[in-house]
């Protein structure tokens, strides 16, 4: 009696035994009337078709049947990929609570962004929309006024600062060739130097100078700051550590200047955006002497900051010249804040009044550009500006000679219309504007290596710089107009002819300059003259009394008057 009753629990659960034999006898019956109906289905096929047609048919059955099986599997592949969790990375925003159709559309969005960017993510320039005022926008000519024949500022169609500031690409711009730039670094300098150069710039032998110019995917090149690891610690040109941590910090944009041997005013930036107030670093580099009068003076407190500028004071200067000194800050800025992305260098003697996402949109990302530099406002060839210099005592005939004759045995010629597009070969270098890539910061390596070993004038080597490496890779490089630049930034008088303009206090001292002082008769003077030159001024005759033929200087004020920088 057991046994049966187990039968029938079972039973029970899966079926009577006799329904499941009746069950499999009706399956089989319904098994055999099918293979029938495929045998009469194949007859039919081949009654009215020939062997090979049916021989293609079967060809074309088992390619089907291929096909759907390699799609088969190839959905269980992504189905199960689809149950693992994503890794995350510090740029993503997904989370590994995304359910399963979200990782899918973002995978998607993914895939579309991969095919239509670079692989590595490059920024490769913009095109304004349709109809953007500043498509077709073009300088008007200049004002009919034979009174004022000297340089002058030109309109700029600048975007406004919130468009500016939402076009700040999110990507680097190429590095053609180049990918990775390390710095030579020598604690103990005992090579013989050649000729020219110095310590802190490391003497590098001629064959080293030649062999920068070779541009490779990894390069190691001369770049200042020979005998220290970092730059700025014990290296010449040193900086406090709390002034180091401040420029790491610097991740985005900087805006730099410098004042050495209290030879200019700070200019205070104007027209500054809040935005740019809270994410551009405004580094200004003095010297101790400079440092000493800002602070006896009352402006510089034990916030280092007047105004927007915070001041970075620079100890144990390598070079005795400010000028030269000047050089390191100007041309090696992406040393001192590895971090930065782009930069705007200005002259000690220039006011900013634009601010600077609009200068960067203007001049780098609209020309898809690394490096922008404005021509000089009246000369383009560099043998012009060598005499220009020499006449001007801007430095040592002899060494502005030697250096323009090893130029030329290495191929310097005057300029010509066979080097357009380049404009000029004669900046403006009181200006630049540059993306931190590494082309852009090898090419300002390079450019100081020159001026270490020459003159400090680097109006005479820029050329021959840029020119050696536009030979051999496809340097986004920019020159605009000088009346462009001078939109941007006020030129302002040298501190020096600043005092001497102003007037006397009651106790025959001179007074703090004002900020315009009144017109005054002045002609041009060297800057390099320093406190040693007289201002000449005008004939005290005025009016009918002058002789005739006599032309009275033009009246300007400070911050007007259009004097050719140094």
């Amino acid at each position: 009696m057991s046994a049966p009753l187990g039968i029938g629990i079972r039973s029970g659960s899966y079926g009577s035994l006799d329904k499941q034999v009746q069950n499999g006898s009706a399956r089989k019956a319904t098994k055999m009337l099918k293979e029938k109906e495929k045998e009469r289905l194949f007859l039919w096929i081949c009654k009215f078709a020939g062997r090979k047609k049916v021989g293609m048919l079967f060809l074309c059955l088992i390619s089907a049947a291929v096909f759907i099986w390699v799609l088969y599997v190839g959905k269980g592949e992504d189905s199960q990929e689809g149950n693992t969790v994503p890794s995350i990375s510090d740029n993503e925003s997904m989370s590994a609570s995304d359910s399963k159709s979200e990782i899918s559309r973002k995978n998607a969005m993914d895939l579309t962004t991969k095919l239509s960017s670079p692989p590595l993510g490059y920024f490769l320039g913009y095109n304004l929309p349709p109809g953007h005022p500043c498509n077709s926008f073009t300088l008007p000519p200049p004002p009919a006024d034979k009174k004022r024949t000297g340089p002058r500022p030109c309109p700029v169609c600048y975007l406004p600062v919130e468009e500016a500031i939402g076009l700040v690409p999110k990507w680097p711009s190429p590095s053609p060739v180049l990918r990775n730039l390390t710095y030579v670094y020598e604690e103990n300098l005992s090579r013989d130097r050649e000729f020219g150069g110095s310590e802190f710039g490391g003497y590098p032998t001629l064959k080293q100078r030649n062999d920068s110019f070779d541009i490779r995917e990894s390069m190691s090149v001369h770049c200042g700051f020979l005998r220290g690891i970092k730059p700025g610690r014990k290296t010449g040109f040193d900086i406090d550590e709390a002034d180091l941590f401040e420029m790491e910090q610097c991740n985005g944009v900087v805006v730099a200047s410098a004042i050495f041997g209290n030879f200019d005013e700070i200019n205070e930036p104007k027209n500054i955006s809040d935005y740019s107030r809270k994410t551009v670093c405004f580094l200004m580099f003095v010297d101790e002497e400079t440092e000493k009068y800002l602070s006896s003076s009352g402006k510089l407190g034990s916030s280092k900051k007047i105004g927007l500028w915070r001041i970075i004071v620079a100890r144990n200067l390598p070079y005795a010249d400010a000028r030269r000194t000047g050089k390191i800050p100007k041309l090696l800025l992406h040393r001192m804040v590895p971090n930065a992305r782009y930069s705007i260098w200005l002259d000690g003697k220039l006011e900013l009044v634009v601010d600077p996402y609009q200068i960067l949109e203007r001049f780098l990302w609209r020309n898809n550009a690394t490096f922008a530099i404005s021509k000089h406002y009246r000369r383009f060839d560099v043998f012009v500006e060598a005499e220009a210099n020499k006449a001007a005592g801007k430095y040592e005939n002899a060494s502005i000679d030697f250096q323009i004759e090893f130029y030329k045995r290495e191929g310097l010629t005057p300029y010509t219309e066979a080097k357009l597009p380049l404009i000029s070969d004669v900046p403006e270098g009181c200006v630049i504007v540059r993306e931190h890539v590494p082309i852009s910061n090898l090419f300002t390596c390079l450019w100081f290596n020159e001026v270490d070993r020459f003159t400090s004038r680097d109006q005479l080597s820029f050329s021959t710089v840029r020119d050696k490496i536009l030979s051999r890779v496809d340097f986004h490089f920019h020159m605009f107009l000088d009346c462009e630049r001078r939109n941007f930034v006020v030129q302002k008088y040298h501190r020096d002819l600043l005092l001497r303009l102003a007037p006397p206090d009651t106790f025959g001292h001179s007074s703090p300059p004002p900020p315009s002082p009144p017109p005054l008769h002045v002609l041009e003077t060297s800057p390099e003259k320093g406190a040693n030159s007289s201002i000449k001024r005008g004939p005290g005759r005025r009016g009918k009394d002058r002789k005739a033929g006599q032309r009275r200087h033009r009246k300007v004020a400070a911050g007007s008057r259009e004097m050719e920088p140094s």
